[in-house]
């Protein structure tokens, strides 16, 4: 599913009204109809709304809303924002005036001195003050109505978007100057900054309600953010040749474990095997070899020369794909390895854990990193390899500044795992849950996204299907075990299940 820029989604609507030959108004109106159907499902015409409006279309949807619901039976308490220093959109104006022939609304216009109505627990405050169109930061006396509404006790549903908060990027506004909704009714489609975890706080439940907009001005609009969901990854996944052997299949090293992290190595192999790759060596210290074929006997295990940690990364077949990291350790020994690996290796390969915390240690192995790796980091990992960023917008924006740079891929890990391509392009995901987070979740996807380049899938999509089905997966688990239950191993174990409902829908 395409997520679209607040300017791209202007051009769908206006496309729209053009392909249907209709009004902004009549737009509006439809706008109004679905925000007021979702008020009215939830309270009933006893509750007491009070609505602020600002002057622009947002004000309008707001005054558009508070009359449906007078029709209705409702008795809104209106206060329409008409200040000096802006003046009402020609929309706005026209909703305002069907208004006021409407019984059943008390309606203030506010043109100077403004006395906030009292707000308690019980009301509904509905926030029309400004959506989308927003241009710049909330400043004057609306930063005083946003702390006066967000201070209150009442229940807030923000029509289009939290006012203050922007659809993309939200830097250098002041968090204090944004509504912080308890229910968002946003139109169409998700805005890029609902998936930054920053911005949680201003818009509580989500609910998209459907404009109707034109299907073919979507499918024409270009956009850089896609948020994947099932039907998107369906087709990718590919049947089992009856004929297929183990080589087929793929084959993978992977560099994992140390004395007492060999765990992060059987998660990492079991996530791979549990996928479909056809044969995983792990190399790992020898301290690792009964933990090995005990806990994954279907792999092979290659022994270093060293008891404890990794102190060479020798390749001995012409593996499909090399992964590196999972409680690989971080000693000398083992950054040295991991140095000249680098250095020698040519082919794309995949970074995960350790891997990260050795190169972050030597920030000019980024240059060595071959073109075309993947590199699959959580917000600490980042950190240490990018520097400090305050805000997952903050890290999306560096992500894709150096993907395009070293041209490789980086898999943000979080709430919603965003993989980000040397093109610009970026992928959000829609699976998974909070029992996710947990130890070796992380090592688990490693195993998958290796396993899915191993067995050919093209490297883009093998990386965007297995951050898909290790959310599946997930969810999978949780079913079984509840949020609270779900470890990684659980994770591994659902993966097969996880391919199955995605090729199968």
């Amino acid at each position: 599913m395409k997520i679209f820029t607040t300017e791209g989604i202007r051009r769908i609507g206006n496309r729209t009204l053009d392909r249907e030959n209709i009004s902004m108004l009549d737009m509006m109106e439809r706008a109004a109809e679905s925000v007021s159907f979702e008020l009215m499902s939830r309270w009933r015409p006893s509750q007491r709304f009070v609505i602020f409006a600002g002057p622009g279309d947002n004000g309008g949807d707001a005054l558009a809303v508070a009359r449906l619901l007078a029709l209705q039976g409702y008795h809104p308490e209106v206060y329409l924002f008409n200040i000096r220093s802006a003046h009402l959109s020609a929309n706005c104006s026209t909703n305002r005036d069907r208004l006021l022939g409407t019984e059943g609304v008390e309606f203030i216009e506010v043109t100077n001195t403004f006395n906030p109505p009292e707000l308690g627990r019980g009301d509904v405050v509905v926030d029309g003050l400004f959506g989308s169109g927003l241009q710049s930061p909330l400043k004057g006396g609306y930063t005083a109505l946003v702390q006066y509404i967000n201070n209150s006790e009442a229940y807030v549903v923000s029509i289009d978007m939290p006012s203050g908060l922007f659809g993309e990027w939200n830097q250098g506004s002041d968090s204090r100057n944004i509504i912080r909704a308890n229910l968002t009714l946003t139109y169409q489609f998700r805005r890029l900054s609902f998936f930054f975890s920053e911005n949680a706080k201003f818009l509580g439940d989500v609910k998209v309600l459907d404009m109707e907009y034109s299907p073919e001005a979507i499918a024409e609009m270009p956009t850089d953010f896609y948020m994947i969901e099932h039907d998107d990854v369906h087709d990718v996944v590919r049947a089992r040749d009856p004929f297929c052997n183990k080589y087929d299949n793929g084959t993978i090293l992977l560099v994992a474990g140390s004395y007492g992290m060999m765990g992060a190595a059987v998660l990492a192999t079991r996530g791979a095997m549990r996928s479909g790759a056809g044969l995983v060596t792990v190399h790992a210290p020898r301290c690792g070899y009964e933990v090995m074929q005990t806990a994954v006997p279907e792999a092979i295990f290659e022994p270093d020369r060293s008891e404890i940690v990794t102190t060479a990364i020798d390749l001995h077949h012409n593996y499909s794909v090399v992964a590196l990291g999972p409680g690989m350790g971080t000693s000398d020994e083992t950054l040295d390895a991991l140095d000249t690996f680098l250095k020698t290796f040519r082919r794309p390969c995949l970074l995960d854990a350790d891997a990260l915390y050795c190169i972050s240690r030597r920030p000019l192995l980024l240059r060595s990193i071959p073109k075309g790796s993947v590199l699959t980091p959580h917000a600490v990992e980042f950190d240490r390899l990018f520097g400090s960023h305050q805000t997952d917008e903050e890290r999306l924006k560096k992500a894709i500044d150096v993907s395009k740079l070293h041209e490789i891929t980086i898999v943000l890990k979080g709430r919603y795992t965003m993989t980000v391509r040397p093109d610009g392009k970026v992928y959000i995901n829609s699976s998974g849950n909070p029992g996710m987070a947990t130890a070796g979740s992380g090592d688990v996807l490693t195993g998958v996204i290796a396993s899915l380049i191993a067995q050919g899938y093209a490297p883009d999509w093998a990386v965007v299907l297995g951050v898909y089905a290790h959310g599946l997966a997930g969810d999978l688990a949780a079913q079984e075990h509840d949020v609270y239950g779900v470890m990684a191993s659980d994770i591994a174990d659902n993966m097969g299940r996880a391919l199955h409902a995605i090729a199968h829908r």
